[in-house]
């Protein structure tokens, strides 16, 4: 009896385990550069909110993650103005400066697109997303085990010094009603919202290794990883796709 009740106990913990455990992943991106889209965005802004609608209709884009990676970068500037965003970041806020300083931008605004590393204003004028020329730069993959995660870079040709590696998690069908500001009185819906990001360093081997960041927020969440030149915000290769859903 004390054997079967001690099989029963170790039969749960490994169940509890594998509940807890990130579930594994495998992606690959194509050999030539994945445009991303990102948006930079926050719940204090009034003209926020239809941006994010557009964004979230990308959920069923038929080349979603392969052709396309969007992501939604909350920043922090408009919390002190009466609602401060619960995915703001002063990292995101940063990330948006630093594409201005580099002239990919006219300023720092909400909101505001960028395409492969470039300001894009057609959403204002309703505009398609227009197509991006893509260079062969390599195959990215990302192996996802438990927590534990592994990027590396098939280069396509020479591969330029310091590239750094970054891995997002992106939380989907996420809802905040918010008090405050000027989107007071309104329940907002949120997709392809960046939950946490994670700087992995550069590598002289084109492999990066990282525990990945938990974050337990949001219906469903994907992963997205990129390689970035030093200094420069625009991804060089990225990859993506949905957690737990083998694609």
């Amino acid at each position: 009896m004390k054997h079967l009740l001690f099989l029963l106990w170790a039969t749960l913990c490994l169940a509890s385990t594998a509940l807890l455990a990130e579930p594994r992943l495998h992606l690959a991106s194509r050999p030539t550069s994945t445009p991303v889209l990102e948006l930079y965005t926050s719940q204090g802004c009034s003209s926020c909110p239809a941006a994010e609608r557009w964004l979230s209709a990308l959920t069923t884009h038929p080349q979603l993650w392969r052709d396309l990676i969007p992501m939604a970068f909350h920043v922090d500037y408009w919390d002190r103005l009466g609602w401060p965003d619960p995915f703001a970041n002063p990292g995101y806020s940063a990330r948006q400066r630093q594409y201005a300083r580099h002239g990919s931008s006219r300023g720092v605004y909400t909101p505001a697109f960028f395409l492969a590393g470039q300001e894009w204003r057609g959403w204002f004028q309703r505009q398609p997303l227009p197509s991006v020329q893509s260079a062969p730069v390599g195959t990215l993959v990302l192996v996802l085990e438990d927590d534990q995660l592994l990027l590396t870079l098939d280069a396509a040709g020479a591969v330029p010094a310091g590239l750094t590696a970054h891995v997002a998690r992106l939380g989907f069908g996420l809802r905040t009603a918010v008090t405050g500001g000027e989107n007071a009185g309104r329940t907002l819906d949120h997709d392809f919202v960046v939950l946490t990001l994670q700087r992995l360093g550069t590598s002289e081997t084109n492999r990066w290794q990282a525990r990945l960041a938990p974050d337990s927020r949001g219906q469903r969440q994907a992963l997205v990883a990129w390689l970035s030149r030093p200094g420069r915000p625009a991804p060089y290769q990225a990859v993506g796709g949905w957690l737990g859903e083998q694609r």
